[in-house]
């Protein structure tokens, strides 16, 4: 019979629509040599065919038996598999951590927006990318929200999606501390967990209520 994917087990069925893949979260892509040699020593544990660094800073694990999903999750700390209708992993740059671009400490507040918010079920696939500054490595703009530093805090940018179909967010606001910033995604979340349609993405949430009805309800 062929398979298909197990989102209840965080796995995606590959193209041979036998074997699956799956991604342990990295929290923005920051983790140390030990995160790095667990993922390596379970994917030859399990005989996965290869490993791929994906678009959403995490290393997928490809390859992999259905019968062995349950072991290979326990084998993580942290064995949440974020796929499927919920706030996938989000898209940090370094910040001011190293980068000399930076205006603002965009891993601080990407890693404490993924301690609140990473896995929370959606109405749609939910994506988030945190930059440093204009340059937007995080693709910010194209983000269901999108968070990038200015002078004096964080722009903020809603309604964004890429695919086949790519959607450039609107401006919403600036704000200038990151505990003002966690609370206004907070809230934009809760609008949209609470208004948003099965598998209807926030910009075409405010795309159906309008920009302006939206603003008024989060701002």
């Amino acid at each position: 019979m062929t398979k298909t994917n197990r989102l209840d087990k965080g796995a995606i069925v590959q193209r041979d629509l036998e074997t699956y893949s799956v991604s342990p979260h990295i929290a923005g892509g920051f983790c140390d040599p030990q995160t790095l040699r667990k993922i390596a020593d379970v994917a030859e544990k399990y005989g996965a065919e290869y490993l791929k660094l994906t678009g959403s800073q995490r290393i997928a694990i490809i390859g992999v038996r259905e019968e062995n999903l349950d072991d290979i999750w326990s084998e993580f700390d942290d064995p949440t598999p974020a796929v499927g209708p919920c706030i996938r992993s989000i898209k940090i740059c370094p910040g001011t951590r190293s980068c000399k671009k930076a205006l603002q400490d965009s891993r601080g507040l990407g890693l404490a927006l993924d301690k609140a918010f990473y896995g929370q079920t959606m109405p749609a696939k939910f994506k988030m990318g945190v930059s440093g500054c204009p340059n937007c490595c995080s693709d910010s703009w194209m983000k269901d929200i999108g968070l990038f530093g200015v002078g004096d805090g964080f722009r903020i940018i809603v309604g964004g999606k890429g695919g086949r179909a790519p959607v450039k967010g609107t401006f919403l606001a600036d704000i200038g501390s990151a505990e003002e910033t966690i609370k206004l995604v907070g809230r934009i979340i809760g609008f949209y967990v609470q208004n948003g349609k099965e598998n209807e993405r926030l910009g075409q949430l405010i795309e159906r209520i309008g920009f302006g009805q939206f603003a008024k309800e989060i701002i």
